[in-house]
């Protein structure tokens, strides 16, 4: 280990000497004795082999070596103080990790957004983001394997109401979307009776997304089941590039195609010209200890709602 020839209280006592001007006042201010004080600045003095204060009978300056001492000396506890700080911090957080569950959408497009902005605030967490539905979530809340979670609000099972405690979070809306030279690409609602012309593209009748958006679909009238269904595939991804494609149209997130409908390589329309969506809930265990970090968090996910990053970072905007 390399050695320095200076101590933190040596470095407190050149910061006390510029700062109180005198040698009377420096030693009060850190409550020692003015002999004490003295020997110290010899000890640093002969360490570095170099004076560090130019005394005279009425004021004591420092030296070039000390100017310089001292620059780094007020460098160096200033990150001290951040170090003692970050410690308190950590010891009333508690518990420094914390586990979220989603569906794949929220955890996809949104959540990593809000995950990176919260760790730029508190740099010294560890988030454990899990991706699944509904249901598994809400029992992993209860039973303590997670710590939050955001779902569907009609997914959570109801023999849970009671021990969730559940708040309104966002709504996420469904859209029609269209490849880029579709012949209703500019049509800005259609009828449904015009919607069971179309070719459909969706996902494999037995992945849960599938039944959630026919859930979401039948909530609105619109019946699944009369669907021209063309391509069944198994990942949004594929529906996407699939739709791009020009083999047919699909139901899809907003979230999941707002870089494509920005960039005009998709189109989307609305459906007898309502907003088709689904409520996404926040929801926490009541019973269980909740540390600071999660209460930080919940608290974070709607502070970010009243922002402008809402919009714009997290690219929920027309």
């Amino acid at each position: 280990m390399k050695y320095f020839p200076f101590s933190l209280e040596q470095l407190r006592i050149v910061q006390a000497v510029k700062n109180e001007a005198t040698i009377k006042q420096a030693a009060k201010k850190l409550y020692l004795s003015q002999p004490a004080l003295s020997l110290q600045i010899q000890k640093l003095e002969y360490e570095i082999d170099s004076p560090i204060l130019d005394r005279n009978k009425k004021q004591i300056y420092l030296t070039l070596t000390g100017e310089l001492l001292l620059d780094y000396a007020d460098r160096i506890l200033n990150l001290c103080e951040e170090a003692d700080k970050a410690i308190i911090y950590l010891k009333k957080l508690k518990r420094v990790s914390l586990t979220i569950g989603t569906n794949e959408t929220v955890g996809t497009y949104i959540l990593p957004k809000i995950i990176n902005l919260f760790c730029t605030r508190y740099p010294y967490t560890r988030i454990k983001l899990e991706i699944n539905c509904a249901n598994c979530i809400s029992w992993n809340i209860v039973n303590g394997k997670i710590d939050l979670g955001i779902v569907e609000e009609d997914e959570i099972p109801k023999e849970l109401y009671n021990s969730l405690s559940c708040r309104p979070y966002f709504q996420e809306e469904m859209v029609l979307i269209l490849p880029k030279y579709h012949e209703l690409k500019d049509v800005r609602n259609i009828s449904r009776e015009k919607l069971y012309n179309l070719n459909f593209i969706t996902l494999k009748p037995h992945y849960v997304g599938r039944k959630l958006m026919d859930d979401t679909l039948q909530k609105f009238n619109i019946n699944s089941d009369k669907l021209k269904i063309k391509l069944e595939l198994n990942s949004v991804e594929a529906i996407k590039r699939a739709v791009q494609a020009g083999l047919g149209v699909s139901f899809i997130s907003i979230l999941m195609v707002k870089d494509e409908l920005y960039s005009k390589r998709l189109h989307c329309t609305l459906v007898n010209n309502i907003s088709i969506n689904k409520r996404l809930t926040l929801i926490v265990n009541p019973k269980m200890d909740e540390s600071q970090l999660c209460g930080k968090f919940h608290k974070y996910c709607f502070d970010i709602l009243k922002t402008s990053l809402y919009i714009k970072f997290l690219n929920l905007g027309d």
